[in-house]
């Protein structure tokens, strides 16, 4: 006679093989279902920066690759590092992304004796998604009109003259100290939460000039509240044809290139890390994508993951160097 289990028992023993086969599967195998939840994109700077422009614009085509709603989280705070700490900590799947700009990910290691994550250890690269650059302007009241005139009443009046950036430790930060460091000029730094409170101080004439991406500072440059003394780029960008380099206004070599990245967590599934490449590469070389981002004065460029890792290793030893030389430190 045949021994049937009670249906209680059966539904057990049934709970117990579907829990052991899926143990069995790993995370290679469990990643190609993904994504099969919305994917969010967090930005460690407020609304209206580079950064979150940047998100916005890549989020719907991104989202319509990958069959699943892509929102953009802003996580201000600590110079761009509370929000990358956010993204570091957040679990590896696949379902959280991270857009960092390289000239807050890279000078970090160097600029503050500890952080509460590490670039190259806790973030797996994903794509490149463009390069920008940043803007130096001043308020129209400011009697200078070229970088030139800057140095010469810096020079007068040392201290004197404010420069607003988007936060300590930031590219705006670094770009301005660079730039003392070099016009050998003394200049007040301010530091605002956020690169839009650092153009709208300029524009208000809070501060006489600022540092700001050129994302953030070219409405106000072409409304005539900003005046564009020149930019960091090493070559004049399409957007501002007629304002010239810091490079070619006196300063050889000057160029700070924020590039802009995606990434996750470092333990996610390759296989998911392959299933993001894909849709951000499609998605950022995408025509319309790329008209979107030149209009905001972003070179947009995809890659590999392997290709954004070694560009990221590149720049952390470059800003090490220019960092040290500067004797720049953040307790």
């Amino acid at each position: 006679m045949v021994q049937t289990l009670p249906v209680v028992h059966r539904a057990v023993a049934a709970c117990i093989c579907v829990i052991a086969s899926l143990a069995s599967i790993g995370p290679e195998a469990l990643a190609q279902g993904f994504p099969a939840r919305p994917v969010r994109i967090i930005d460690a700077f407020p609304a209206g920066g580079a950064g979150d422009v940047i998100a916005r614009i890549l989020s719907p085509r991104l989202g319509e690759t990958l069959g699943q709603t892509v929102v953009v989280e802003n996580r201000p705070g600590a110079g761009g590092n509370l929000g990358a700490e956010v993204a570091a900590k957040a679990p590896a799947d696949g379902y959280t992304m991270f857009i960092g700009v390289s000239v807050v990910l890279a000078p970090s290691r160097s600029l503050y004796a500890s952080l509460p994550y590490d670039a190259l250890r806790d973030f797996a690269p994903v794509s490149r998604v463009g390069t920008g650059a940043y803007l130096l302007a001043a308020h129209p009241s400011l009697p200078v009109r070229s970088v030139k005139e800057l140095v010469a009443l810096a020079r007068a009046k040392p201290g004197a003259l404010n420069y607003a950036s988007g936060g300590i430790g930031s590219g705006q930060h670094l770009s301005g100290e660079l730039f003392k460091s070099r016009a050998g000029v003394a200049l007040t730094h301010i530091a605002y939460k956020g690169g839009p409170p650092a153009v709208a101080a300029v524009a208000s004439g809070e501060s006489e000039i600022g540092f700001m991406s050129v994302t953030a500072g070219l409405g106000q440059v072409n409304s005539g509240r900003l005046r564009a003394l020149a930019v960091t780029s090493p070559e004049r960008l399409p957007t501002l044809p007629n304002v010239p380099t810091i490079a070619e206004s006196g300063y050889p070599g000057f160029e700070v290139t924020p590039t802009f990245g995606l990434y996750v967590p470092s333990a996610t599934p390759k296989d998911v890390i392959a299933t993001l490449n894909a849709a951000a590469r499609k998605t950022v070389d995408h025509p319309d994508t790329r008209d979107r981002l030149a209009a905001q004065a972003v070179v947009a460029g995809s890659s590999t993951p392997e290709e954004l890792g070694r560009l990221l290793a590149a720049e952390i030893a470059q800003w090490a160097k220019i960092i040290k030389a500067a004797g720049i430190r953040i307790e």
